[in-house]
């Protein structure tokens, strides 16, 4: 008996959290994604992911909210980038299917049938459709090593810049959302043309080739970093 009504407890409170889950945090309609900040779904009451089903765990499947609709979803599932309107239409992480509704952009599969995150894209792939693409040396905080790699701002996500280790990589290794940052000249050597990205205590030392390039990537990147996604937008504003 005891143990029945333990069990009958825990389903009681079970329904209360549900409860609470459908009128404490309503869920926007169609319509309203992207345009209305939605309510999150609290941590507490949900233990998979909301789109995959996939459980939750403290090491390598982390909760994480899609800011357009407000669910609980892993970082494989969330792993989309939109421009929200009641954010200011600036990127900010989307589940898939919030991705595929606000962009209009359908998510491609691999072989296993399961989508393919913002870093699956081949290099290959989306420097052939890039706002500016070439190999730079992402430099290490003592600014004398570092990495050499192949770097794409692509048309399809403009604001975002593609770090790969090789040009026909079929995976990008990191991304860095390019909006808001500063891009910083700095002293020009004979060997060594070096350019920053700063934002905050983040910053980020590249090393080009030669100045021409540098100068291109400086133009490229500032151009993302203040949000214009087409060289047009950037017509219009000089002529303001």
């Amino acid at each position: 008996q005891d143990a029945i009504d333990r069990k009958e407890k825990k389903s009681e409170t079970f329904k209360t959290s549900v409860h609470g889950l459908e009128t404490d945090t309503p869920a926007l309609k169609t319509e309203e994604l992207g345009r209305r900040a939605p309510q999150w779904v609290r941590d507490n009451l949900v233990t998979m992911c909301m789109r995959c089903k996939e459980p939750f765990n403290a090491i390598t499947r982390r909760r994480h909210h899609c800011r357009a609709c407000g669910y609980v979803v892993c970082a494989r599932c969330s792993d989309y980038k939109a421009e929200l309107q009641y954010d200011g239409n600036r990127p900010n992480r989307v589940c898939q299917e919030c991705y595929s509704f606000l962009t209009g952009h359908t998510v491609l599969e691999d072989r296993d049938g399961k989508h393919r995150g913002i870093l699956e894209k081949g290099a290959a792939e989306i420097s052939s459709r890039s706002l500016f693409c070439s190999s730079l040396q992402l430099l290490d905080k003592n600014g004398k090593g570092g990495t050499r790699g192949w770097f794409v701002i692509p048309q399809d996500d403009p604001l975002v810049l593609y770090v790969y280790a090789a040009p026909q990589d079929v995976r990008a290794h990191t991304s860095i959302p390019l909006l808001g940052y500063q891009v910083r000249d700095m002293l020009q050597s004979e060997s060594r043309h070096l350019f920053q990205l700063a934002q905050s205590r983040q910053v980020f030392t590249f090393m080009a080739d030669t100045e021409e390039l540098k100068q291109r990537w400086m133009k490229a990147m500032a151009r993302a970093a203040a949000g214009i996604t087409h060289p047009e937008e950037e017509e219009e504003d000089a002529g303001l």
